[in-house]
């Protein structure tokens, strides 16, 4: 018998899994269910990463794909017996400081939450509720985005509002955390000397923040009340005047469902370029747009570094983590450019390399690259839930 925990991450059309053994970090296997519905498909990897070949059937809904999936995976591992599922839950509120085995109430506590993280929250809940009738009577395990901001002082999570807004959640929660939590716990591994000062992490995606942390913990991010606030993204606009919103409703009677769409779904890299979300096709597509959007995109990554710098008193070490801060070595070089003032100097030929340190050898600050591994901090949080 093969007794393990598995990690799923749900998106609108996508199911991100992995089958992670009772013991130890490397996984059983891989896989992602991607757009779900009438073309969905599944691709599989076992522990060598080699493909595995995916059980046939209903790929046209989440629970359906988690029925394909757990059958692939038995029929690799016969006897395979499920100590827990642990998901990516973009939201806890702040209540939720830290993983917590979802009950009847708790799923009604994050269900609350959408308004706060309406691209994503409802997705993480459906992967949550089919994977409760797929696996009935094991733990379900939530996992928050919001939760390793939980340790910022208060003048760093509040807003300057009445102090009931604050009373009644209106705070800033920071996202991305599961991605933080992983670089906080390899950096003493990979940069022991910096791994407990003052360090910038840049998640840069087609969702996009950073996060200071000081001693491994989190004191201040780019991101707010929601997941729009801070850098610009793939659709999303980032940081921009509440009274922009108040024009829009007033002149331009747009609605809040109008705004919403506005913000979350036609702004960012896309609403500036006119063309895509993806940096790789703005960096390809030599239009004067597509360069004032990455030019946009880098002038913001600038500017939040220094000022979470600013707020630690200064940095150590600047991580790159991500899709676009693993794999677009230009943006990096263009971000860090500007930022020689600060100590960071990049050495062209590292950043062009495949090493962690990309930091010229007499830089004051260690620049480094590190891919975040959410899914193994997934497994290691409900090993832990249901070991306690």
């Amino acid at each position: 018998m093969t007794e393990a925990v598995l990690t799923l991450n749900a998106g609108s059309s996508s199911l991100k899994f992995g089958l992670f053994p009772a013991q130890g970090d490397r996984p059983l296997a891989t896989g992602l269910a991607d757009r779900i519905g009438e073309q969905g498909t599944l691709t599989l990897r076992g522990a060598d990463g080699r493909p595995l070949t995916p059980s046939s059937g209903d790929l046209s809904t989440h629970l359906g794909a988690i029925r394909v999936m757990i059958d692939s995976l038995h029929a690799e591992y016969p006897g395979l017996r499920l100590l827990a599922v642990g998901h990516r839950v973009v939201h806890g509120g702040a209540a939720h400081a830290a993983p917590v085995r979802v009950t009847d109430a708790v799923l009604d506590q994050l269900t609350d939450l959408t308004p706060f993280a309406p691209l994503h929250q409802p997705h993480n809940l459906s992967g949550i509720r089919a994977a409760t009738e797929a696996f009935p009577g094991v733990p379900q395990i939530a996992c928050f985005d919001t939760a390793f901001h939980r340790t910022q002082d208060r003048v760093n999570q509040t807003y300057a509002l009445p102090r009931s807004f604050y009373d009644d959640g209106v705070r800033r929660y920071g996202f991305h955390g599961l991605s933080y939590d992983y670089i906080a716990g390899a950096l003493p591994d990979i940069a022991p000397d910096v791994a407990h000062g003052r360090v910038v992490v840049a998640h840069l995606g087609n969702g996009a923040s950073m996060c200071a942390m000081l001693g491994g913990r989190s004191v201040a991010s780019t991101m707010g009340f929601t997941a729009l606030d801070g850098l610009p993204m793939g659709t999303r606009c980032g940081q921009i005047d509440p009274g922009v919103l108040l024009y829009l409703m007033d002149q331009k009677q747009m609605t809040p469902a109008g705004i919403t769409d506005l913000l979350y779904r036609q702004s960012g890299l896309l609403g500036l370029s006119g063309l895509s979300n993806d940096m790789r096709t703005l960096e390809a597509a030599g239009t004067p747009e597509a360069a004032e959007a990455v030019a946009h995109f880098v002038a913001r990554c600038q500017r939040e570094i220094g000022s979470l710098a600013a707020a630690m008193g200064g940095i150590d070490a600047l991580v790159f983590t991500g899709g676009i801060g693993e794999n677009a070595r230009r943006i990096r070089a263009a971000i860090c450019a500007r930022l020689d003032w600060m100590g960071i100097t990049l050495d062209p030929a590292r950043n062009e390399g495949a090493g962690d340190t990309i930091s010229a050898e007499a830089s004051p600050v260690v620049v480094l690259v590190l891919a975040a591994n959410e899914e193994l901090v997934i497994a290691r949080a409900a090993r832990a839930a249901v070991a306690a």
